[in-house]
């Protein structure tokens, strides 16, 4: 590749990085600032050098290792659970329209009640162990995966599904061949909500009898009034809540790279 080009390119990348790091630099500077200006109180919102300090020793130390890994494994456990139920579900229930009269009535009812809502059912059900707390996220998770694959079902182009039928394919070819295809970016913008979702329903979920995790820490971080740790907390579950939308938003494309860029 002549030099030019190249470097052109490498330009247009570096131009791209900067303008999607300026709003982050901006909102970190701003933060940096403002408590030490005395814009703001710094006992309720310290500089965020101060929370860097505090996460460093938080990592050192092992806390952030031990409290994610406990996070992440109700988190994506629940998240697991919640796309291997909805998305065979919400296909079912597009495709066969007897299937979605006899559970549409009841799908209105539970969509619509906050998950954590329930979380005190979940608690008395089935106590504050493990259990409750991976039960509330893949209820929780469950919902936007369910609708969207219903969603996608039900606006799949009908003159294609009519071309596959006029073929002769069967009901599990013609899913494999024109449904699922058509539906991945739907389907995977639930799934992304639902990702979004399992990790900010399960820190309000281990503020509740929880002796570890990303929630627990927070909370205990509070009560105890050592805030930059508890900033600490917040911002590793932003920080992995970001990569994990970025590694979907990843599987997407590889599931997607039969359609025609835009």
């Amino acid at each position: 590749m002549p030099a030019a080009p190249l470097a052109l390119r490498v330009l247009r990348g570096l131009r791209a990085v900067a303008l999607r790091s300026a709003a982050i630099l901006a909102l970190l500077a701003l933060w940096e600032a403002a408590p030490r200006l005395g814009l703001v109180d710094a006992t309720f919102l310290p500089p965020v050098s101060e929370v860097a300090k505090a996460w460093w020793e938080l990592l050192g130390n092992g806390q952030l290792a031990e409290h994610s890994k406990a996070s992440l494994a109700r988190s994506f456990g629940g998240f697991g659970i919640a796309v291997a139920v909805a998305v065979p579900l919400g296909l079912l229930i597009g495709w066969y329209r007897p299937v979605a009269a006899l559970l549409g009535p009841l799908l209105e009812v539970f969509r619509n009640t906050a998950a954590l809502a329930l979380l005190p059912v979940f608690v008395l059900l089935l106590g504050i162990g493990e259990t409750s707390k991976v039960s509330i996220v893949v209820y929780a998770c469950v919902w936007p995966i369910l609708l969207n694959t219903i969603s996608a079902v039900g606006n799949a182009d009908p003159t294609l599904v009519k071309l596959a039928r006029s073929m002769d394919l069967s009901t599990p070819k013609l899913f494999q061949k024109v449904i699922l295809p058509a539906s991945v970016p739907v389907i995977f913008t639930g799934i992304r909500l639902a990702g979004a979702v399992s990790i900010l329903v399960l820190v309000a979920a281990e503020m509740i009898g929880a002796k570890a995790g990303l929630g627990y820490l927070i909370n205990a971080s509070q009560f105890n009034f050592a805030i930059p740790q508890m900033y600490a907390g917040i911002v590793t579950i932003s920080a992995i809540g970001l990569a994990f939308n970025q590694v979907l938003v990843t599987i997407e494309r590889r599931l997607s790279t039969w359609r025609v860029p835009s």
